[in-house]
């Protein structure tokens, strides 16, 4: 399986001649894909989903399941979501998707909690959407959160410390200036080092081979 980093909290994933898209949002730029087979949006934040980049997708490959919690089919109406919780599994071609946590991480006590659901894709990449819900299981590669007005650098590196995964890269950071993100990526990296864990500061357009 190969891993694609898009801007800020979208992956693209291929498998078997299949492609996955996970959260594409309002800071990722448009972009195509062949064989597109689901696109799992985990909540719904605009820096997660976009009708644009729905409309586009779904316009170019008729068909694709869209896999989302309870909150973006309430959100987005109009497009025939699956909608799905934490503890469940759901398959299509190539990818097992299974799926965790359930609630947004809290931002403000004023600000109303939303759905969010992490998601483990073939038991080997691991995404948690806008939360640290625990995958519970082990994590060959992890995408880390790694900015937002919901966290901090210490509860990012305690969520790498507790998932210890073989190869974590940061997403979720376009709101970071370059220095901000410098800094993150070495706090991640440090408690990688500490584990035997590897990390890759993947930039837009680049991949992994997950094997």
């Amino acid at each position: 399986m190969i891993v694609t980093k898009r801007e800020h909290a979208c992956l693209v994933l291929q498998n078997e001649g299949s492609t996955l898209v996970i959260d594409p949002g309002v800071f990722t730029a448009p972009f195509e894909v062949e064989n597109l087979v689901a696109i799992v949006i985990t909540h719904e934040h605009p820096d997660h989903v976009t009708a644009e980049h729905l409309d586009r997708l779904l316009a170019a490959a008729p068909g694709t399941l869209l896999y989302a919690p309870a909150g973006v089919a309430a959100a987005m109406p109009g497009y025939l979501w699956h909608t799905v919780s934490a503890g469940e599994l759901r398959t299509v071609p190539g990818f097992s998707l299974r799926f965790t946590g359930g609630e947004h991480a809290t931002i403000h006590s004023s600000i109303a909690p939303i759905d969010n659901v992490g998601v483990m894709v073939n038991d080997q990449l691991y995404y948690p959407g806008d939360s640290f819900a625990d995958p519970d299981a082990p994590v060959h590669a992890l995408a880390v959160p790694a900015s937002a007005p919901w966290l901090k650098v210490g509860e990012v590196m305690d969520f790498v410390g507790a998932v210890k995964p073989h190869q974590a890269f940061p997403t979720h950071e376009l709101v970071n200036s370059e220095a901000g993100q410098a800094m993150t990526n070495g706090r991640i990296e440090s408690v990688q080092a500490q584990h035997g864990g590897s990390f890759v500061a993947l930039a837009p357009g680049e991949s992994l081979d997950l094997g």
